[in-house]
């Protein structure tokens, strides 16, 4: 490990051009993080013009997610052999037109479509984006420092999405929270080849396409079967695919272990630093993601807030959250990654508690308080993760490292509302007044009684405290474990210069055996 690491020629002093290159790259990062949220204010909005079902309305906020996460991997590996600027360039142009297209759909199903292009699309951006940092800033401390702003931003677009997407659907119709894309992705078209010089690696192997194909099929079907039986019941659906989508993820699991290069070395979650960690970067976006978009339609359909109001009631959270990320790495050069780890997720866990005290006829300070606790859990979560993607690898795999670090935070995204989503989904199909799936739906149906308006709202409130609860007790889980089972030793990596064991998190198929 050390041998790779010296291949890498320190530069102590990064020129204007370095520093205008990390200000170019962070253009893609923010885009790609910001429409993983943005919709989540924007939903009802979107309802009101297409008027999806229950189940499509859940795959038109996560099936980006799904693309980006199942895909991530993939692309770092593609970029590592073909070129990560061409990779960037064409990803890019890709996200651009996708984002156009998503902006004009006619229909649900084309929405759907054209946001999973937009996920595979944005897999290309972030890996190869982190790994030209490298690149770029070659000194350990000066790279700490940039990889530092990167997290920044990524994080600050998945806080800043939804008051983003709230400011523009007060003004313009849906379709403008994608079209925003455009002038970002056309100015980094312009400014990146002359900026970012192409960057592959000398001896990248092979990319395992089997892997990539059993590893997104196995997410969907999953996926797709616990949304189909939330939203409508058991059923013969969910079965069928289930268990291909179950037996696919372990086959792929299996292969993993048998290949000198996988994609991603399951192997390492041997190591208790490695696997809390993991965790970590999975998790919080979960939590996060799901509260975010039940909490967008709580604040509007139950509150009967607009949706500029509910933005500006999610700003508090947002700047708290991307705060916290900033300061995170003073923190743990004064406390440790041990002690960030522990702290994240007991934050975290009492801001979620905090929702408890919604109801349907107020809460929003209690709301206030549940983002703002958690996101100083979430802004160190995100820090602490992303800190680690680079410098435990060779620099010629830097890209397949950056993946598998953004990978768990994709999934995690996606999994969150898929899975606590359809826990909320559930909920509200057992206790709600049997009218419709979703409580927007419910509301616009004519003719309806007071009693049964105020029953669909407490079962929506009620599938929002089921969600906040579970994901605060896997938060609190996941603390407890790290207090009693991580060592009080572990090093973080800007005070130590040699290896450590947290940035192993994102060395996957490139650690050494």
């Amino acid at each position: 490990m050390n041998t790779k690491r010296s291949s890498r020629s320190p530069s102590p002093s990064p020129g204007p051009r370095a520093w205008l290159g990390l200000v170019v790259v962070l253009g893609p990062v923010l885009l790609v993080a910001m429409d993983s949220s943005v919709l989540f204010l924007g939903m009802p909005k979107v309802s009101e013009a297409l008027s999806p079902t229950a189940d499509q309305a859940l795959w038109i906020l996560d099936v980006y997610g799904f693309a980006v996460g199942s895909l991530l991997v993939a692309f770092g590996s593609i970029g590592d052999r073909y070129g990560r600027l061409r990779l960037l360039l064409i990803g890019a142009a890709v996200f651009g037109a996708a984002s156009a297209g998503a902006a004009f759909s006619p229909t649900p199903e084309l929405l759907i479509a054209f946001r999973a292009l937009m996920g595979v699309a944005g897999a290309t951006l972030l890996p190869s984006a982190l790994a030209v940092l490298s690149e770029l800033f070659t000194d350990p401390r000066t790279r700490s420092k940039a990889v530092g702003v990167f997290a920044a931003t990524f994080a600050a677009g998945f806080a800043i999405g939804p008051v983003v997407g709230g400011q523009l659907l007060n003004n313009f119709w849906w379709g403008s929270v994608f079209l925003i894309n455009l002038p970002v992705v056309v100015l980094f078209l312009l400014l990146a080849p002359v900026l970012l010089r192409e960057v592959r690696a000398t001896r990248p192997g092979r990319v395992d396409v089997p892997s990539i194909l059993l590893s997104a099929a196995g997410l969907l079907l999953s996926v797709y079967a616990i949304k189909h039986a939330a939203a409508d019941g058991l059923s013969a659906t969910p079965l069928v695919a289930g268990v291909p989508g179950v037996l696919a993820l372990w086959v792929f699991v299996r292969r993993q272990l048998r290949l000198d290069r996988p994609l991603i070395d399951f192997r390492l979650f041997r190591d208790r630093v490695f696997t809390v960690a993991a965790i970590t970067g999975l998790l919080p976006l979960a939590a996060w993601s799901a509260v975010a978009y039940l909490g967008g339609g709580y604040l509007q359909a139950v509150l009967g807030l607009s949706v500029l109001d509910a933005a500006l009631v999610a700003l508090p959270g947002a700047a708290v959250l991307t705060v916290s990320c900033l300061a995170t790495p003073a923190l743990v050069a004064r406390t440790g990654t041990r002690s960030a780890l522990v702290a994240c997720h007991f934050l975290i866990a009492a801001g979620l508690v905090l929702l408890l005290a919604t109801g349907v006829s107020g809460g929003i300070g209690w709301y206030v308080a549940s983002t703002v606790v958690a996101g100083v859990g979430y802004g160190i979560s995100f820090s602490v993760v992303a800190d680690t993607a680079i410098g435990a690898v060779p620099a010629e795999r830097a890209g397949a490292a950056a993946a598998i670090a953004e990978t768990s935070n994709e999934l995690g995204n996606a999994l969150g509302i898929a899975l606590l989503g359809s826990l909320a989904a559930l909920i509200f199909r057992l206790q709600g007044p049997d009218a419709a799936g979703t409580l927007h739906e419910t509301l616009h149906l004519p003719g309806l009684t007071p009693a049964v308006i105020d029953q669909a709202k407490q079962a929506a409130v009620t599938g929002l405290h089921a969600a906040a609860l579970v994901a605060s007790l896997l938060h609190a889980a996941l603390g407890a474990f790290a207090l009693r089972h991580l060592p009080r030793s572990a090093p973080d990596r800007a005070a130590a210069p040699q290896p450590e064991p947290l940035p192993r998190l994102t060395a996957g198929a490139d650690a050494p055996r």
